[in-house]
């Protein structure tokens, strides 16, 4: 009788939130909508495609119009079906069965995922406090030996960004082996290293059109890297891993710089208040036991029963991120603010 492979067998599947909720500020999707002349554009984008052909296997307008957004080389760029590809990819063509990989935890648990469907050995660097220590991650990956470091800056869910030096002496103190930044959330911070990235032969830095630019439907990522890894990543995907709608919106959408910038404010303007007015609650409430000061579009707090506030949050139609003993709300509406921190100061009432 057949088996499962071991790695298979043991595998458990990443579960999003599912059902209806009147708001949604569980996912670090970006509250802001495609506004009308935008989506008319996306459709005369998509009306043109001859569907009956394969996409451009090469993305080449679409990572032109990236190159000139971020200010890096077009072949420095390597486009996929959103940062999740690229990351199963790295771990699967830059490691190989048995050797070892270090994440930090709390972090992105995709990282662990797409390691154990490779057969990698992941060791986990526990985060003494929130902020990441970056002499302690650099002794604890050179113990282990590890081939790949793969860690998220600004870090989800933690919200919190480790400094530019830092991150360039993580990836400096372990050049012999790659080191991975996922930028998935520097769009609302400082301290990006994508720029410098080609510099470095053991880095990539990834990107998404999920978070700061509204377009998580489209499922697009990118990897900017030095011209020997992005020669192998080119070499390693799919031919065609991100189809011609998705490089036609993805493009429409890069066309149109001050317009992501301005959804990039005003997120970082409705990240602000929740911030703050979360941080007052918690000065009124000992149930709060701490709040992270956010450098991404959420809010990362401590509570002393995150899950009786999960659950009082979820009959009440407001879905957030359980994460215990903390919750991560997505910053949301101005009226989506009101409406969560309000029902909390209820709740803890």
């Amino acid at each position: 009788m057949y088996e499962l492979p071991e790695k298979l067998k043991n595998l458990t599947p990443y579960v999003p939130v599912t059902g209806q909720y009147r708001i949604r500020l569980d996912a670090n999707e970006s509250y802001l909508t495609a506004p009308g002349w935008l989506r008319q554009e996306l459709a005369a984008a998509i009306e043109k495609l001859d569907f009956n052909r394969y996409p451009d296997p090469y993305t080449v307008e679409l990572c032109q119009k990236f190159a000139d957004f971020f200010d890096v080389l077009p072949s420095q760029v390597v486009a996929g079906n959103g940062s999740d590809e690229l990351i199963g990819l790295i771990v699967s063509s830059f490691t190989s069965t048995g050797e070892d990989m270090v994440v930090v935890n709390p972090d992105f648990s995709m990282y662990s995922f797409y390691a154990q469907m490779n057969g990698v050995r992941v060791h986990t660097f526990q985060k003494p406090e929130l902020a990441l220590d970056a002499d302690a991650l650099i002794a604890f990956a050179k113990e282990r030996a590890a081939k790949l470091v793969v860690l998220s800056n600004p870090c989800n869910p933690t919200s919190l960004a480790a400094s530019q030096a830092d991150v360039l002496k993580i990836v400096e103190e372990l050049s012999d082996r790659l080191v991975v930044i996922d930028e998935a959330y520097m769009d609302f911070a400082e301290g990006s290293i994508l720029r410098i990235a080609p510099r470095h032969d053991n880095l990539i830095v990834l990107k998404t059109c999920s978070k700061a630019f509204g377009m998580a439907a489209i499922r697009l990522g990118f990897a900017v890297a030095g011209t020997q890894i992005t020669l192998a990543l080119k070499a390693a995907k799919s031919p065609y891993n991100v189809n011609s709608m998705t490089q036609a919106a993805g493009c429409v959408l890069l066309s149109h710089p001050d317009y992501l910038r301005g959804c990039t404010e005003q997120i970082k303007t409705s990240r602000t208040e929740l911030y703050q007015k979360i941080l007052a609650l918690a000065k009124e409430k000992a149930e709060i036991l701490e709040v992270a000061d956010t450098c991404a579009n959420f809010v990362f707090l401590q509570m002393l029963d995150a899950r009786r506030v999960f659950d009082a949050l979820s009959a009440r139609g407001i879905i957030v991120r359980l994460m215990a003993p903390r919750l991560r709300i997505t910053a949301g509406t101005a009226e989506e603010n009101r409406e969560v921190v309000g029902a909390l100061r209820e709740i803890l009432d």
